[in-house]
């Protein structure tokens, strides 16, 4: 069975835009400060604890920058940790990104309600999930995310059909950060070939090689993706990879990125609640 979810990563830092690390960097820290980043109480890490798959990636981070600061010499910077973090390596926290994504599609979902809330303009989170209510979880679980008290992603999935949804969630993901890079014109061959390359090195088997190919020389179809997106959980995590797949400097990327919201249903809230985390203007 292909795994997409530990392709996430390897695609990410072999093809997201330069300002990526950056933008991962300004995530993590506001998510730390949002209190995202593990349950008060609990270790990192532990089993099925909210959060505890980001609070890995946290303190890997805080402990990459420290040695990078010790040893500049030798290390590669924020790019450097960022490399570790994101590329499967024996330092890896395995399915970090996805727990960055996951991480901060539910503090955009929940700072957009009670903000929607407050101003009386709607039912609060609730109303922006939509699809996804209470109960709705991989698992059946109670609770308003995809794992209950928080999306998969943020912790280890604990049955089947929990690893079956976010297979699927990483899918989706991989499809958002090719269509971002094709938003202002074609991957030239020697790019796609230059990326493969990379997820070979990674340990990408054939047939997940040949998949990414398909999907980057495939005709950019935003209607048909949205189609594709169950709910507004994952629609936050796609748009966010999207976000960090592109620069965002030319009108053909802004034109997509707005397309993806207005397709996928995202409440203009959420979408600048996801700019705001990663740093981004635009």
């Amino acid at each position: 069975m292909s795994n997409f979810g530990s392709l996430v990563g390897a695609f990410m830092e072999n093809a997201m835009a330069p300002s990526a690390g950056n933008r991962i960097g300004s995530a993590l820290e506001q998510l730390q400060r949002g209190g995202f980043s593990g349950t008060p109480g609990t270790a990192a890490g532990a089993s099925g604890a909210p959060g505890d798959m980001l609070g890995g990636v946290v303190d890997m981070f805080k402990d990459g920058l420290g040695n990078a600061a010790q040893r500049p010499g030798q290390a590669g910077g924020l790019g450097g940790v960022l490399g570790s973090l994101l590329g499967g390596g024996k330092g890896a926290v395995q399915g970090g990104m996805l727990a960055v994504l996951a991480s901060v599609a539910m503090k955009a979902l929940s700072s957009a309600g009670e903000q929607q809330a407050a101003n009386g303009q709607g039912g609060g989170l609730a109303d922006l999930l939509g699809g996804l209510m209470p109960g709705g979880g991989a698992g059946g679980q109670s609770g308003p995310w995809s794992g209950g008290d928080v999306p998969l992603g943020m912790r280890a999935p604990q049955s089947t059909a929990e690893e079956e949804a976010l297979e699927s969630t990483a899918q989706l993901v991989l499809k958002g950060m090719i269509n971002a890079a094709k938003s202002d014109g074609q991957i030239s061959p020697e790019e796609m070939q230059r990326i493969v390359g990379k997820l070979q090195e990674s340990g990408a088997d054939d047939g997940m090689q040949q998949w990414v190919m398909q999907e980057m020389q495939a005709p950019l179809n935003v209607q048909a993706f949205a189609a594709e997106i169950p709910n507004q959980e994952v629609a936050a995590e796609v748009y966010t990879a999207s976000l960090l797949a592109v620069e965002v400097d030319t009108e053909a990327e802004k034109r997509y990125l707005q397309g993806l919201a207005r397709a996928s249903g995202l409440h203009p809230l959420v979408v600048g609640q996801i700019h705001q985390t990663l740093g981004v203007t635009a």
